[in-house]
């Protein structure tokens, strides 16, 4: 069979475009997140991890929903990260992340007062870094 002459397309879609970013951001994160757990430890290990944890679902919702303001996704991933924190003070969350390792990740088990803090960290440089490049944008 011949090759298809037709030209691949260059452009994105919009859709995909405006999420491009977020995608992005959410993957650096992880990898950012999983090295930080590998090569640091102790407290700076914990508390950066708790706020790339924040940064993370900031990306995602900004994934989800692109157009959405960078002061919301922040209220909105903090919000997210403290429900789980504070979650952690029942059993649920313990006995869900013995199950395995993706579990323990997302959800914790023992709840910790300075996480809060490291989750409003995160949040305070997702929304910098988001209205920065907003306003640099446009």
């Amino acid at each position: 069979m011949p090759p298809d002459p037709r030209p691949l397309p260059t452009r994105l879609p919009a859709a995909l475009r405006s999420r491009l970013p977020a995608l992005v951001t959410a993957a650096v994160t992880i990898a950012a997140g999983l090295t930080v757990r590998a090569v640091t430890g102790g407290w700076f290990g914990k508390y950066a991890g708790d706020a790339l944890y924040t940064v993370l679902v900031y990306a995602l919702i900004v994934l989800v929903w692109p157009r959405v303001s960078p002061g919301r996704a922040a209220l909105g991933a903090l919000a997210f990260s403290w429900v789980v924190e504070f979650a952690q003070l029942t059993p649920v969350p313990a006995a869900l992340s013995e199950t395995g390792v993706l579990a323990r990740l997302v959800l914790g088990s023992t709840f910790g007062i300075a996480d809060l803090a490291a989750y409003a960290a995160g949040a305070a440089l997702a929304w910098s870094a988001h209205a920065l490049l907003r306003h640099r944008a446009g």
